[in-house]
């Protein structure tokens, strides 16, 4: 059944990104005038290009090399100039759809229509290359948003907790070494007591990470009581037992539908990811039965990667709880559409006695760019009394 499941799945996305490469190509090829050389080359490199993604990710599985990782490269920014073309492709059909019915193009539009639909398009590359520039710079530079917060629980033996905070960190092919060493460098910088994953920690297949031995750049994480993660959804693609071992082994400890006494000061709670039952045969526990021998006169810290259905925690008399997953849409305008869906799509809020933080992530998945949201390290000072 699972087989199914994942099998009509990838169906619907091939057959979404099927079909929106399609009508970015057909509105491309007609912009462009048949004279123009350019035509016949626009053709032939449009169809590679729409390949990369799912030619990279595939070779992935079967050899790890530079042409693979430049394949994966071209085609996760594909998908951000995807996005872009698609949107500016649909503004165009709809002035001119207003044009058929109201004639709102001016004379010298629709004198040279061949020549201005050219020009339209060389405009729009232009602005999509400068929005995609952009959105990658803003990947590439991860602040530090740092806040605080008070738990008036006094009985617990801190009067503060230092945690540093990153989810999504998504490492792989996009997210390699040097990357992993500038969020080593950042979360250091903090002198947290504590350090907090909430999940995606992998972007999925492990291979890229082996060989480039991104497991010793872990080890490096410094904090008081260590590193604690949890499972995210694109563990459970990648192969969630897999990933789990990698990091124990490298100094990462996974809580999983369990919670966790530190320095009998206050306990930290983490739930597998949501997507369990999509990718195995298990399902994840309930929370209440979780923290059923958990002492709430303590701080209780929660650990769930997606922030669905935020009252569970509050029900249950979680303090502080931590996700991840949304990215806040990563590209503009899809925040809009993770803040509907979303009742935290990013940011921090307090909702009853329990507090929300929702990270946008370090990194993220697919395109590296960040037009929508900020790349992030989250550093919350917890004060007890």
């Amino acid at each position: 059944m699972k087989f199914w499941n994942f099998l009509i799945f990838i169906s619907i996305v091939l057959l979404v990104y099927g079909s929106v490469n399609y009508y970015i190509f057909l509105r491309g090829l007609q912009a462009i005038p048949k004279e123009i050389i350019f035509r016949n080359y626009y053709i032939i490199f449009f169809i590679l290009i729409a390949l990369t993604f799912w030619a990279g990710r595939i070779l992935e599985n079967f050899m790890l090399n530079w042409f693979t990782e430049t394949l994966v490269w071209i085609g996760s920014f594909w998908l951000a100039f995807m996005l872009y073309f698609f949107l500016f492709a649909v503004i165009f059909d709809l002035l001119r759809l207003l044009n058929h019915f109201f004639g709102i193009f001016p004379a010298f539009i629709t004198e040279n229509y061949v020549k201005a639909k050219w020009i339209s398009l060389l405009s729009i590359i232009g602005v999509v290359i400068a929005i995609v520039i952009y959105g990658h710079i803003n990947f590439l530079n991860p602040r530090i948003h740092k806040f605080e917060i008070t738990i008036p629980k006094k009985d617990s033996r801190l009067s503060s907790l230092n945690i540093a905070v990153a989810s999504d960190l998504h490492l792989g092919t996009i997210v390699g070494k040097r990357r992993l060493d500038d969020f080593i460098e950042k979360v250091n910088s903090l002198n947290a007591d504590i350090v907090l994953l909430p999940g995606d920690i992998f972007d999925e297949d492990l291979g890229p990470i082996i060989k480039d031995n991104l497991g010793d750049s872990l080890k490096l994480l410094k904090s008081k009581y260590g590193v604690y993660a949890v499972t995210g959804n694109h563990e459970f693609i990648g192969g969630v037992n897999a990933a789990v071992d990698y990091m124990e082994d490298h100094g990462v400890t996974v809580i999983r539908d369990t919670a966790i006494l530190i320095d009998s000061a206050f306990y930290l709670v983490g739930r597998e990811d949501l997507s369990i039952d999509r990718f195995t045969d298990n399902y994840r526990k309930e929370l209440s039965e979780i923290i059923r021998t958990v002492n709430k006169d303590l701080p209780v810290i929660l650990l769930d990667h997606q922030p669905h259905n935020l009252q569970i925690a509050r029900e249950n008399g979680i303090d502080l709880q931590l996700s991840g997953h949304t990215h806040h849409g990563q590209l503009c305008p899809l925040n809009y559409i993770t803040s509907m869906i979303y009742e935290i799509s990013w940011g921090y809020k307090k909702i009853g006695n329990t507090h929300y933080y929702v990270s946008s992530g370090f990194a993220g998945w697919g395109p590296p760019v960040r037009t929508g949201s900020r790349t992030e390290v989250v550093n919350i000072i917890v004060n007890f009394e």
